[in-house]
C-alpha cells in the first residue's frame, strides 16, 4: 500500500515508472540548507521526513474527505483497500517519517540537534492535526472570523513548511536566532501558498470559478469569509443561502463570485498574501540572506500547485 501511494507500484505490486510528486515543503529544507551553508547533504533526511509527513496527511485526509482521487486511473488507498487499511498506511508513513529524521545520525549531526529535530517534527504533526480539526469544524459554522481562519491556515498549511525550514537551518549549523527567523519564514510562506490556492480554487485558471473543489466541498476560504464579514446584509444572506444547498450548481458558483466581486474579495485576499510575503522576506533578510535569492525562493514556492 505504501509503495502504491508513493507511486512506485500499481495496486497489484507491479513496478511503475511514475514521476514522484516531491512537495515544496520537503524541498524547502534543502533550499534553506543550500542558502545557509552551500551543502544540502545534512538536510536530506529532513526532506525525506517532511515528504513522508505530507504523504501521511494526504492518506488520512483522503479518508476524511472520502476522495476517490483526482486521477480515476489511480484511485486513493482507501478506495482500493478500504478506510481501515488506509488509516494503517497513514500511520505507517508517520512512523517512517520519524525514522527518516533519525538518519541525521549518518550525517554527523550532533545528537542534541537530532533530538531537537525529531521534537520539532512531532510538535508539527500535533499542530497539523489541530489545524485539520479546526478546518473540519468550520464546515458546520456559518460565520467564521478572518483571524480564526488565518490561525487555521498557519497550523494546517504553514506549520510543516515552517518545520522544514527551521530544521534545515538547524542541521546546517545555524544558531537559535537564525533558526527562529527561518522557521517563521517557512510558516509564513506556507500560509501564503495556501491562501493563493484559496483564490485559484475559487476563480480557477480562467477566472470563472467552475472548479471541482468548489462544486463538491463548498469550502469556506478567505475571500468568502471576507465577504461574510464585510458584505451587506443582502450579500451575507444570499451567500449563506447558496452554501446551505445540498449540492451546488455552476450557476450558484457564478453567483457567489458576483457577490464576492461586490466586496472586492479577490483583491483583498491578494493583498493579504502580499503582506505575508513581505514579512516572510524580512525574516530572510534579517538572517543576511541575499534578497534576490530570497525572492527567487518565494516565487518558486508560491508558483507550486
Amino acid at each position: 500500500m505504501l509503495r502504491y501511494h508513493l507511486g512506485w507500484t500499481d495496486q497489484y505490486g507491479q513496478a511503475q515508472d511514475t514521476v514522484v510528486n516531491i512537495r515544496f515543503q520537503s524541498m524547502l529544507a534543502l533550499c534553506i540548507a543550500d542558502l545557509l551553508s552551500d551543502d544540502i547533504d545534512p538536510a536530506l533526511p529532513v526532506a525525506a521526513a517532511v515528504q513522508l509527513i505530507c504523504d501521511f496527511m494526504d492518506v488520512h485526509g483522503e479518508v476524511q474527505a472520502g476522495r476517490l482521487g483526482s486521477d480515476v486511473e489511480r484511485p486513493t488507498i482507501w478506495w482500493v483497500w478500504g478506510p481501515a487499511q488506509a488509516i494503517n498506511a497513514g500511520d505507517g508513513l508517520h512512523a517512517l517519517a520519524r525514522s527518516a529524521m533519525m538518519r541525521l545520525s549518518s550525517r554527523r549531526v550532533d545528537p542534541s540537534k537530532i533530538l531537537e529535530s525529531v521534537r520539532l517534527l512531532d510538535n508539527t504533526c500535533l499542530t497539523l492535526c489541530e489545524g485539520q480539526y479546526i478546518d473540519l469544524t468550520f464546515q458546520d459554522q456559518v460565520l467564521i472570523r478572518t483571524s480564526d481562519y488565518m490561525e487555521m491556515v498557519s497550523k494546517k498549511s504553514g506549520a510543516l513548511s515552517g518545520c522544514a525550514a527551521r530544521v534545515g537551518a538547524l542541521v546546517s549549523g545555524s544558531n537559535d536566532d537564525i533558526c527562529e527567523e527561518i522557521g517563521e519564514f517557512g510558516t509564513k510562506i506556507g500560509s501564503a501558498w495556501q491562501l493563493k490556492q484559496d483564490v485559484e480554487g475559487l476563480w480557477g485558471d480562467l477566472g470563472n470559478g467552475v472548479t471541482p473543489d468548489n462544486l463538491l466541498n463548498k469550502k469556506k476560504t478567505l475571500p468568502l469569509i471576507h465577504a461574510l464579514e464585510t458584505g451587506s446584509t443582502a450579500v451575507k444572506r444570499e451567500i449563506t443561502g447558496i452554501y446551505m444547498k445540498r449540492v451546488l450548481e455552476p450557476s450558484d458558483i457564478s453567483r457567489v463570485l458576483e457577490l464576492l466581486d461586490e466586496v472586492d474579495a479577490k483583491n483583498y485576499a491578494l493583498h493579504v498574501i502580499e503582506d505575508i510575503l513581505v514579512k516572510a522576506r524580512d525574516n530572510m533578510l534579517s538572517c543576511g540572506i541575499d534578497r534576490s535569492k530570497t525572492d527567487e525562493l518565494i516565487d518558486w514556492v508560491i508558483g507550486q500547485k
